[in-house]
Parts: C-alpha cells; sequence; structure tokens
C-alpha cells in the first residue's frame, strides 16, 4: 500500500516543475508578441485633418516706369517760295540779252527808265547813248536796244561782237551804255542824211524817242553796240 502511494506522487511533481519553466522562458522571451489591448471606445479620438496649407503668394514689385522724355520740338521749316524768272523780253531778233540764261529782273522799259543820246569826243562819228534807271526797283537792260532815226522803218545793225557775258542790271539810279555808230566807211552810194530824233527800242514793245544833238548825219553804215556796263567798254565799237 506504501508503495503505490510514491509513485504516483512523482510524475505530478515532475508535471509542475515542467509548467513552472514553461513560464519563466514565456515571459523572459523578447521576442514574444504582447498580448492586444483593447481600446476603450471612449478613449479614442477621431484625428482630425490639418486644414490644407495655401502658399502664400509672392509679392511682385512692379518696375519704375522709364522717364519719359519730351521729344525735342523742331522749329517748322518753312517750304522754299517758288521764283519764276521772267520770260526774256523779244529785241525783235536782236540777239537777246547776249548769254542763255533767263533774266532774273523784270527788263528796263521806258516806264522806269531815262534814255539820253549825247555827242562824244572819241571816238569820231558816235553817239552814246544812256540808260538810267529812274525807278525804284532793278531792272534788266536787256540785249541790244533796236535804234532808228526819224522816219525809218528799219533797225540798224547790231555789232555783235560787243555782246557782253553777262545782262546788265540796273538798280535804281544806275546807267547802263551803248555806242551809236553813225556812218560806214566812207565811200560809195551810203545815203547818208542828217537827223533830228533817235528812237531807241527797249523791248520789242517800249520805244523812246529822244532828241539827236544838232547836226547829227547818219548813212547806211550806222550801228549800235549792246548795252555796256561802263561806257568806255560800249565805245570800243
Amino acid at each position: 500500500m506504501r508503495l503505490s502511494v510514491r509513485t504516483l506522487a512523482l510524475p505530478a511533481a515532475a508535471l509542475a516543475a515542467a509548467l513552472s519553466l514553461t513560464a519563466c522562458q514565456s515571459s523572459s522571451d523578447p521576442d514574444a508578441a504582447p498580448a492586444p489591448t483593447s481600446a476603450s471606445p471612449r478613449q479614442t479620438t477621431a484625428a482630425t485633418p490639418a486644414a490644407p496649407t495655401t502658399p502664400a503668394t509672392p509679392t511682385t514689385t512692379a518696375p519704375d516706369p522709364a522717364p519719359t522724355t519730351a521729344p525735342a520740338t523742331t522749329p517748322a521749316t518753312k517750304p522754299p517760295k517758288k521764283t519764276t524768272a521772267p520770260t526774256p523780253a523779244d529785241n525783235g531778233g536782236n540777239g537777246g540779252n547776249g548769254d542763255d540764261t533767263v533774266p532774273a529782273l523784270a527788263p528796263c522799259t521806258a516806264k522806269n527808265v531815262k534814255v539820253v543820246a549825247s555827242k562824244v569826243s572819241r571816238p569820231i562819228n558816235h553817239l552814246a547813248l544812256t540808260v538810267t534807271n529812274v525807278g525804284d526797283r532793278p531792272c534788266d537792260a536787256v540785249g541790244a536796244p533796236l535804234v532808228g532815226f526819224d522816219h525809218s522803218q528799219a533797225p540798224i545793225r547790231i555789232v555783235e561782237e560787243s555782246k557782253p557775258q553777262a545782262v546788265v542790271t540796273l538798280t535804281p539810279g544806275e546807267s547802263a551804255y551803248a555806242s551809236l555808230i553813225l556812218t560806214g566807211e566812207p565811200g560809195g552810194d551810203t545815203h547818208g542824211m542828217t537827223v533830228r530824233t533817235v528812237k531807241v527800242n527797249l523791248t520789242a514793245d517800249s520805244m523812246v524817242t529822244v532828241p539827236a544833238p544838232t547836226g547829227t548825219y547818219v548813212d547806211d553804215g550806222a550801228a549800235v553796240s549792246y548795252w555796256q556796263r561802263e561806257l568806255a567798254d560800249a565805245l570800243q565799237y
């Protein structure tokens, strides 16, 4: 009877020791997963989502306006005046004014000049024709005068070699000169005569009649020069 009780007591003691050892190992194992904890519904607070952050708008500084420079005021330029040169007067085929240029001024006429026929000491058988501007504006002594005597119909010859290089312009008070050759070469039938008046055509439509010096004798060889600025230049012919 005693022997049976000891035999049963040993297995019971071994089982208890095994369980104790297992419990110790479980509590000291670091790899053992912790037991889940059930959260109480009252202690759970729903997470409030964070409000989205609005990015700051960058501040743009407007550039300073470029300084405005007032344009320089350019004085108005007046358009040049148109100058119309007068048409050269027709001297009835006397060769015009001596060149191909157009006179810049109006021609001298009986309205603005005074004409005088006078004797000269040299050369012989010559008269001097003087035209003086008695107006208040300049004028041109155009070409050579057309000259006749008394009641003659045709003008006398013009000495072409006396043609000047430029038209003679007369300001008020100035004079121009022409040489009046009275006779041609002596001998032959020259049909000479004594005259009392000298007819001077300044232009085709402007004639002046002046008295001839006493005893003025002319023949078919008479001639006249172009207007010259100096008397000495005119009397060379």
